[in-house]
C-alpha cells in the first residue's frame, strides 16, 4: 500500500521492493511491430476437436473429443471478444483459465472464475507455463475465449506424454501504457519527461536543487474513470533520485504493480501519467516519481489479500 505524500519517499522505496519481488495511437493493434492476425496463425482444426459453450468469464462446458494432438503448439478463437487487444508481453489482464488432459478430455485444473480474486497476469508470466502460450495469447481480446492445444515438448513433458488443452477466458485487458491527452505543465526547474514507442519514460532531472516541497503534475491525461480510495490501481512506474539521477526502481519490463493508489492519483483518471517530485526528509533522498495508470482491478494485491 502506497503511503501519502509527506511520506512519499518511503512509499517510493516500497513500491520499488514491491516490484522487484514480483515474480499517438494505430488503429491496427501491433504487437512487437508486427500488425495483429490471430486468424492467419489461428488452427483451421482445433475446432472440431474441442467445442465449448457458456458464457466468458464463467467457467465453460468444454468437450474435448480426445484424443487430441498436433505437430505443434496451437490455438483458436472460440469467442473473439470487442476488448483491448494485448500488444506487449508485459501488458497485464484478466484470464480465468481451465486445463484438460489431451488424451483423455479430463479436466485437469482451474483458476476458479471469481473477479474478485483474480489477479492481472501478462504474456510474460504464462510464458514461464509455456513458452508456447505466447503465440495462444499475442494479440488476444478482452471479453475473448481461447482455446490452445500444447505439445508434450512445449509443456516440458516427456515425449510420449499426451498434450495439454487450455482454455483462457480473457477478462480486461489493462492499457499498455499511460494513453490520453499531453497536459502543458509551466514549472521551472522539474524534471522532463520523454516515452519510448512503449511507453517507458526517460526521466531528465535539472542540475538544480530539488524543490524543498512536493510537486504533483499530470503529464498525461487519459479518459477512463477516475480513481477513487479504496480502488486498486494497476500501475507502471518509475522512481529515480533526485541527486545522481539514479533510476531507484522500475516496473517496466516487468511486472506491472496491482497497489492502493498514493492520494495524489485518487481523482487522477485511468490512462493518466503523473509525475510526484518528492523533497529531502530525514534519511530520505529527494526522489522524482512517474506513474502510468493502467487501470482499476477488483482484486486486492496479494500482499493484502
Amino acid at each position: 500500500m502506497l503511503e501519502p505524500v509527506r511520506r512519499t519517499s518511503a512509499a517510493l522505496a516500497s513500491l520499488s521492493l514491491a516490484v522487484l519481488a514480483l515474480t499517438g495511437c494505430s488503429s491496427t493493434p501491433s504487437f512487437d511491430g508486427a500488425v495483429c492476425d490471430r486468424t492467419a496463425n489461428a488452427s483451421t482444426t482445433l475446432a472440431d476437436s474441442v467445442s465449448t459453450s457458456g458464457d466468458v468469464g464463467s467457467e465453460p462446458k468444454v468437450e474435448v473429443y480426445a484424443p487430441v494432438s498436433a505437430k505443434s503448439s496451437t490455438f483458436v478463437d472460440a469467442v473473439v471478444g470487442d476488448g483491448t487487444a494485448v500488444v506487449s508481453a508485459n501488458q497485464p489482464f484478466i484470464a480465468n483459465v481451465t486445463t484438460y488432459d489431451g488424451e483423455t478430455g479430463d479436466k485437469l485444473q482451474t483458476t476458479g472464475y471469481d473477479a474478485s480474486t483474480t489477479q492481472p497476469h501478462d504474456i510474460a508470466y504464462w510464458s514461464q507455463v509455456s513458452p508456447a502460450l505466447s503465440k495462444v495469447l499475442q494479440c488476444a481480446t478482452g471479453g475473448s475465449r481461447v482455446v490452445g492445444l500444447l505439445t508434450p515438448k512445449d509443456m516440458g513433458a516427456q515425449a510420449d506424454a499426451g498434450s495439454i488443452v487450455i482454455v483462457f477466458d480473457i477478462g480486461h485487458v489493462f492499457l499498455p501504457k499511460a494513453e490520453g491527452t499531453p497536459q502543458f505543465n509551466d514549472a521551472r526547474g522539474l524534471p522532463t519527461v520523454v516515452r519510448a514507442p512503449d511507453g517507458t519514460p526517460g526521466v531528465i532531472i535539472p542540475d538544480s536543487a530539488a524543490p524543498k516541497e512536493a510537486v504533483v503534475q499530470t503529464l498525461i491525461k487519459g479518459d477512463g474513470p477516475k480513481v477513487k480510495e479504496g480502488d486498486f490501481v494497476v500501475v507502471n512506474h518509475t522512481v529515480l533520485n533526485w541527486d545522481d539521477k539514479s533510476v531507484a526502481g522500475t516496473s517496466w519490463g516487468s511486472t506491472s504493480l496491482v497497489t492502493s493508489p498514493l492520494p495524489e492519483m485518487v481523482g487522477a483518471t485511468v490512462g493518466s501519467q503523473i509525475m510526484i517530485v518528492t523533497p529531502a526528509a530525514d534519511s530520505s533522498p529527494a526522489q522524482v516519481l512517474v506513474v502510468d495508470i493502467l487501470g482499476i482491478t477488483t482484486a486486492a494485491p496479494q500482499q493484502q489479500q
